[in-house]
């Protein structure tokens, strides 16, 4: 997959694709029908139009965190969907003041040279987003590209929704955070240097920031591990905590995960870590002899949960 951060400069060879467009944050089951709609639309290559950073993040700088997708993830999920070109559109006072028509002329048509556009029902675009996807298809009309406005995807009568998987990451459930999804709800990031106070406890961990992304339940977790650099490029079970390690007095929650058989130097490489059961709350200790007895406890039942997966 191509990954471009412009609209403008384009080789012929990065212009021309269905386009699927949107923030595809977390790309659950919803967008993957976009996706799949823009596959079908147009015999061209796809591709998916996305923003960075997310335009909540640029109209509201200092909200609270809610991303489920880093940049990185996002694209290494969009890369498994088999998504050829990846148009991540820097957002910025600049693409944020130009009009539908501006947009449409001057990002869709003239930068991309997009061949068909697929949105979903509810999408908006253009300054103070009044571009509609119905003003997409009267635009794609006058400028030569065709447009698809996918209906939301429901299961149960629920649409599919970031929101949704939000919450029930708020509330621990990971299974049916999973069913939205199509996927299992992973962070991914570089393994940054902590206390290596795992290591001194008998239980190396690798640390990974939460910076900017939604946070889950605090507590423990039975995970799926993928090393996606290096030379040891392997899929591991664990067990992570997620949280502010009450233990130590310190409050910047972060990923520490614990690589079941595993033995080499993770510093400075990348994880996607697949949060798949919840086990227990953060809590704090009497002592550190009874956080390693729990920590070996934690183990054990992360090994049950994970059977089969």
């Amino acid at each position: 997959m191509q990954i471009h951060h412009d609209w403008t400069g384009l080789p012929a060879s990065a212009r021309g694709a269905s386009l699927a467009m949107g923030n595809f944050d977390g790309v659950h089951r919803g967008h993957r029908a976009v996706i799949d709609a823009a596959r079908a639309a147009a015999d061209a290559p796809l591709g998916v139009l996305t923003f960075e950073p997310h335009p909540r993040q640029f109209f509201v700088p200092g909200g609270p965190a809610f991303r489920l997708m880093n940049a990185e993830a996002r694209a290494n999920r969009l890369a498994r969907l088999g998504v050829e070109q990846l148009y991540e559109l820097p957002f910025s006072a600049v693409l944020a003041g130009l009009t539908p028509e501006a947009f449409a002329r001057e990002v869709l048509c003239d930068g991309l040279g997009a061949a068909h556009v697929t949105v979903g029902a509810d999408f908006c675009f253009g300054k103070d987003r009044k571009g509609t996807a119905e003003t997409l298809v009267e635009l794609g009309r006058q400028m030569g590209f065709g447009v698809t406005i996918l209906p939301l995807v429901a299961q149960d009568g629920h649409e599919f929704s970031s929101t949704a998987v939000r919450q029930a990451l708020t509330e621990g459930r990971t299974r049916d955070a999973e069913r939205m999804l199509g996927h299992w709800h992973r962070i991914e990031g570089e393994v940054v240097h902590g206390e290596k106070r795992g290591r001194e406890l008998g239980w190396p961990t690798a640390n990974m920031l939460m910076d900017g992304l939604h946070l889950p339940r605090l507590g423990v977790y039975a995970v799926l591990v993928d090393v996606l650099t290096g030379p040891d490029k392997v899929s591991c079970q664990g067990v992570a905590s997620l949280g502010v390690r009450p233990m130590f007095g310190e409050n910047a929650p972060n990923l520490e995960v614990h690589l079941f058989d595993f033995s080499g130097d993770l510093y400075g490489k990348h994880l996607s870590v697949a949060l798949v059961e919840f086990l227990r709350d953060e809590a704090k200790f009497e002592n550190l002899q009874a956080l390693i007895d729990q920590i070996a406890a934690d183990a054990e039942d992360a090994r049950r949960a994970l059977k089969g997966a």
